[in-house]
Order: C-alpha cells, then sequence, then structure tokens
C-alpha cells in the first residue's frame, strides 16, 4: 500500500531530533572525559606529587574518599532517579557544581586542594549515574553497541583535547614557560571546556516523562529507599548480574587504578619527562577514539559478553609489559607501544561494559541497578588507591609492585565474566515488591 505524502513527511521528522539527541550525548562523553583526563589521571596528580611535594598516598587517600561517597550514594541516587520523571536535572545539577569545584582548584595549598577534588570527583562520579541511564533515551537495543561505542570513540577526543591544551599551557604557548599560574589556568580551562561540551545534552537529550513517577520531594525520596531495598532483595534473582558485578569490580579496580598513576608512573619510574606523558597519552587516545568505534561494532557482532573477555586479556598483556620495562631494565621506548595498546583496552572496556549491563538488568529498574553497576565500580575506586598506596607508600615496595598486584584481579575478573549467562531475558524474572503509598 502506497503512504501518502504527508503521512511520510510526519513520521520522517521524528528523526531528526533524535539524531540531535544521540549527537548531544555522545558529545556530553566527550565533556567528561576532559574532567577525568586531566583531573582525575593527569594533571592534578602531578601537580599534588611533583610540584606540591605531596606523596602518591596523599592523591590515592583523597580519591578514596571521594569513592567511598558515591560508593555510599550511588544506589539511593538510581532509585531517586527512577522515582522522578526525568534524569536530567540530576545530571544538570552534578555537572554544575563538579565543574565549579574544578574552578577552583591550583588556587589554595594542598589540604584545601584536595578537599576541592573530593567534592569534584564525587559530582563527576555521581553524574555519570545518570547518564549512563540515559543510553537508552538514545539507542535502541539493536544499535546500543553502536551508540555506546561512538561515545566511547568521541568521549577520548575529549581526552585528547584536554593533554593538548595542557601541553599549550604548560609549556608556555599561551603564558610563558614556568608560570606558577599555569596548572590553575589547566584547572580553571577544564572546569570551562567540559560546561561547555555539556550544554548540548541538557538541551536536547528528551525523556519521556516515566509512568508512574512523581515530582522530586518525600514521595519520591520514600519510592527510592523503598526500590533501593527492593533491589538488593532482588539482586538474588538474577546471579548473572551478580557475576558481572563482581567481575565489573576487579577488572574496573585495576584498570582504573593504573590509569590514574600512570602519569606519575611515567615521570618517576620510566624516567619520561612531562612533555612526554602528554605525548604517550594523547597516543593512547587517540587509540581509544578508534578502539571505542571499532570495538562498538564488535560488541554488536561477536556480543557483549565475548568481546570484553576480549579486552580483559589486553589489560593483563598491557600490565605486564607497563611491569617488565623498569624491572627488566627494557628500553623505556617500549611504552610508545604500550600506551596506545592500553588506549585500545580502555575503549574496548567501556564499549563492551555497558552495553552488557543493559542486557543483564531488567529495563523497568535500569536507573536502580544502575546505581548498583555504578557503586561496584566506585568501590573499586576506593579499594585500588589504597593498594597502590599500601604496596608503594606503606610496604615501600615501589610502583611497578603496585602495577603487579592488580594483575591477580585481571584473572579474578575474567573468571566471573565467562561464567555469566548473557541469553537470559532478566525482564521474565523481575519479581515486584508492593509499592509504597504516595503522598
Amino acid at each position: 500500500m502506497q503512504v501518502p505524502m504527508a503521512a511520510t513527511t510526519a513520521a520522517a521528522t521524528p528523526d531528526r531530533p533524535k539524531l540531535l539527541a544521540v549527537g548531544s550525548w555522545v558529545l556530553y562523553d566527550l565533556a567528561n572525559t576532559i574532567f577525568s583526563m586531566n583531573i582525575v589521571t593527569l594533571y592534578f596528580s602531578l601537580w599534588i606529587v611533583n610540584d606540591m611535594g605531596g606523596r602518591d598516598s596523599d592523591y590515592g587517600l583523597a580519591t578514596s574518599a571521594s569513592m567511598l561517597i558515591v560508593f555510599v550514594i550511588a544506589p539511593f541516587l538510581g532509585a531517586l532517579s527512577d522515582q522522578t520523571p526525568r534524569r536530567m536535572p540530576f545530571l544538570i545539577v552534578t555537572t554544575l557544581v563538579c565543574c565549579a569545584a574544578t574552578f577552583l582548584l591550583g588556587m589554595t595549598g594542598i589540604f584545601l586542594a584536595l578537599v576541592i577534588f573530593i567534592i569534584a570527583n564525587t559530582f563527576y562520579q555521581s553524574g555519570l549515574i545518570f547518564y549512563d541511564a540515559l543510553l537508552p533515551v538514545v539507542s535502541t537495543e539493536e544499535n546500543r553497541g553502536r551508540v555506546g561505542g561512538i561515545g566511547i570513540g568521541v568521549g577520548y577526543m575529549g581526552s585528547f583535547i584536554g593533554v593538548l591544551m595542557g601541553f599549550i599551557v604548560l609549556e608556555g604557548l599561551f603564558i610563558g614557560e614556568g608560570n606558577p599560574d599555569a596548572d590553575a589556568l589547566v584547572f580553571k580551562l577544564t572546569a570551562v571546556l567540559f560546561l561547555l561540551f555539556a550544554l548540548p545534552c541538557f538541551f536536547w537529550v528528551r525523556e519521556q516523562p516515566r509512568a508512574g513517577s512523581v515530582s522530586f520531594g518525600g514521595a519520591a525520596i520514600r519510592g527510592a529507599f523503598h526500590d533501593l531495598r527492593n533491589t538488593l532483595t532482588q539482586l538474588r534473582r538474577f546471579p548473572d548480574l551478580r557475576r558481572f558485578l563482581i567481575g565489573r569490580f576487579f577488572y574496573t579496580d585495576a584498570a582504573n587504578t593504573v590509569i590514574a598513576f600512570m602519569g606519575i608512573y611515567l615521570t618517576n619510574e620510566v624516567d619520561f619527562t612531562t612533555g612526554q606523558v602528554q605525548i604517550a597519552l594523547m597516543l593512547s587516545i587517540v587509540a581509544a577514539m578508534i578502539g571505542g568505534f571499532v570495538w562498538g561494532v564488535v560488541v554488536d557482532w561477536l556480543g557483549e559478553k565475548p568481546t570484553l573477555l576480549i579486552v580483559i586479556g589486553l589489560w593483563a598483556l598491557v600490565f605486564t609489559l607497563t611491569v617488565a620495562v623498569p624491572v627488566l631494565n627494557l628500553t623505556p621506548n617500549l611504552f610508545w607501544a604500550i600506551a596506545p595498546l592500553g588506549g585500545v583496552a580502555l575503549g574496548g572496556t567501556w564499549a563492551a561494559d555497558r552495553p552488557l549491563m543493559l542486557r543483564l538488568a531488567p529495563a523497568k529498574h535500569i536507573g536502580q541497578f544502575y546505581g548498583l553497576y555504578a557503586m561496584v565500580g566506585r568501590f573499586a575506586a576506593i579499594t585500588g588507591p589504597l593498594i597502590w598506596a599500601l604496596v608503594v607508600n606503606g610496604l615501600d615496595l615501589g610502583r611497578p609492585a603496585a602495577v603487579a598486584a592488580f594483575l591477580p584481579m585481571i584473572a579474578i575478573a575474567a573468571w566471573f565474566i565467562f561464567h555469566v549467562d548473557d541469553t537470559a531475558d532478566p525482564n521474565l524474572i523481575v519479581e515486584e515488591a508492593p509499592q509504597p503509598a504516595r503522598a
């Protein structure tokens, strides 16, 4: 039957804002990765250890403190976002607070700077709960891997932008080499770029109000606590989701910790200059960008679980080579290959990780289970820096031993992910508990 022209036009129109929404969601991945690279991974940690005379443990304990806060509040935030009509207001608030705190970094002494960092990282990590849960809004089950992969690939352009911006400022191309205000300027520009690239997501990702939702207030908070209890109870009905979350703890613990301290590792163990570290990280970012696109296609073709297992194996190789260079006195030039290999592994981790979570969690309560997903990642981020600080400063075994300590965690992660059954439909086994009365 021939479709009338008017009907064709009406049907095609909604696709346009949908494409704009996808692009805006992807752009937020770029925005928050600027913060992740410049503050969590590179420039702030180098400023604390190499410029302010702090220790690895100072930065590690601050990171663990922020992650402990998120670990406690993440499940509640996810459940609360399921109670209210939209998640976007939560994402906007967490982003604005993170940007404001980031803007203040570098303007105080080391102690207050670490406190401000804890605030910034807490709100950044909290925002990811709401951002990840928006993936179903801008994708379908058939293209979720590709959309997530595009987000990863474009997101790592944010890392490239962040490192390049820092290179321009710190190498004196903007305000003069050796300027004591250069680090503070890097932090300020990071905050500004984060906010600018986040704005399209705020304006053009449109959520449909969820059925049964209530306005933010007492009823939403009571419902969130009820749903959180229900989620923890229901988790025992999803053994494969439990296995995935346990495995996720171990591989995120290993990967995120080594990434967070890699700038310090390269400057102090491999004798790279700050400029060489920046170039190595830019190479890894380019590899992560390409890897995000490629891994997204692999996820849709091979499946989330097999892809994630391949990526975990790649992490084991990266860690082994990272330890081998200083321990065996190998040429530091090997890191020009290790850095992009790590970037490929990083792009693959998140390209497979988020879609697998969506496959294993019931769709109606995705916000709640993303809260648990975030809680597991944040708990890993609490323990990882503590392990690093213990090995490096507590036991005085050195940074290569700290990297080696995470290899058994990679093996444990692979075991748990291997035993995940990703073929069952979690929506068929959801058991609803009675809902509390709405005020």
